[in-house]
């Protein structure tokens, strides 16, 4: 049975884990996270950390974030990463850590949820688009990764505060 729930700091290990082994150059343009990184951080925080558990095993991660913390742009927060268990994928875990994460981006008062994901991961696009993203623009060639330029694609869901 999957739950969704907030990270607790005793989570750090299996997310550092997880962190670890779904890093590849298709998802993120940073560097690999080296094993036994900390996950937790002064931008990871486990209250905005939503967490994917399996038969109570950790599956998948979402992060909520402020990207700009300035008042102006207060009612935008960002899922600043997602990453579900390979051998857990194409389980429907990405869907409901999205979902949730809107949820959470609601309760705290945001009409409007943004993302950046490259260009080259066509599988995650389509999962945001199947949750109600749509493509606000494309950073063309932001990134030099293995001798070739991708794109930065900025996705976002939008809706009324006061829903």
């Amino acid at each position: 049975m999957i739950q969704i729930r907030r990270a607790r700091a005793d989570d750090d290990e299996a997310l550092g884990r997880l962190d670890a082994a779904t890093w590849t150059a298709d998802v993120s343009p940073a560097p690999a996270p080296p094993l036994g990184t900390a996950f937790f951080s002064d931008r990871r925080q486990p209250e905005d950390t939503l967490v994917a558990e399996l038969d109570g095993a950790v599956a998948g991660y979402a992060l909520l974030r402020q990207s700009v913390a300035i008042p102006t742009h207060a009612h935008v927060l960002e899922l600043g990463g997602l990453a579900v268990d390979p051998q857990c994928q194409r389980s429907g875990i990405g869907r409901l850590l999205v979902e949730a994460t809107v949820d959470e981006a609601r309760a705290r008062g945001a009409s409007k949820l943004s993302l950046r994901v490259l260009g080259n991961n066509g599988k995650a696009q389509r999962l945001y688009a199947a949750c109600g993203f749509v493509t606000e623009g494309v950073l063309r060639s932001e990134f030099m990764m293995d001798g070739r330029y991708i794109d930065d694609v900025l996705m976002a869901r939008h809706w009324v505060a006061q829903e």
